[in-house]
């Protein structure tokens, strides 16, 4: 019997892009996407724990082909980079965690560090889109969306930072610290300068990175 192809087939290639790496020329990409994000959080200054109150994300997708759809990826990104900005630390084996064998990565997945979870998800989350802006580049002057909002929640790294600022204040400590991503409640309870941390580490303490 003749087999019949009852599958469409195309193929498509985006028109004038294309990058010389060695020159340094060219236009690699047919547009980009753009967004905007705000965040408030509230920390526990006792155990360092945060929970992100508010957060606003405005997206540029030209005209959406399916509003529903790309507002669930953005939702979908930033909630991941929330895990990559406030939760999941690398933990490698080294010197500092000899439980674990050199050079071994153990935070390799949910069972070994936590990921963003119900609870984690903004009291108040806003997604827009951004109106009349068509993009004359792409199917139906739409852009594509997948991880760009990805970054956005790096807006609650800040967010984190600023209060932690204001606590540090209220102890009369106004210079400068260091905060490093992912700031994980025991890095934020730590930063909280006040007469518990102090009998343990001075008020510019940096946990060491694992990396």
């Amino acid at each position: 019997m003749e087999r019949v192809d009852l599958s469409a087939h195309g193929f498509y290639i985006t028109p004038d892009i294309g990058f010389d790496w060695i020159a340094g020329k060219g236009s690699p990409f047919n547009y980009f996407t753009y967004g905007a994000a705000f965040a408030e959080v509230e920390i526990d200054t006792l155990t360092g724990d945060f929970h992100t109150k508010t957060a606003d994300i405005v997206m540029d997708l030209g005209y959406s082909i399916n509003p529903a759809i790309d507002i669930g990826q953005i939702e979908g990104a930033f909630i991941q980079g929330l895990g990559w900005a406030a939760m999941e630390e690398l933990k490698w084996g080294d010197d500092n965690h000899k439980w674990i064998r050199p050079g071994h990565l153990f935070t390799c997945g949910p069972g070994s560090y936590k990921i963003p979870s119900v609870n984690d998800i903004p009291l108040n989350f806003k997604v827009s889109l951004l109106k009349g802006v068509p993009n004359p580049r792409a199917i139906h002057s739409s852009k594509a969306v997948g991880e760009p909002p990805f970054f956005l929640a790096s807006a609650i790294l800040f967010a984190i930072k600023d209060a932690v600022v204001a606590a540090r204040a209220e102890e009369g400590h106004l210079d400068w610290f260091p905060l490093d991503n992912p700031a994980t409640p025991e890095r934020i309870r730590m930063a909280c300068v006040d007469s518990i941390t102090k009998k343990f580490a001075s008020v510019y303490y940096r946990p060491k990175l694992s990396v």
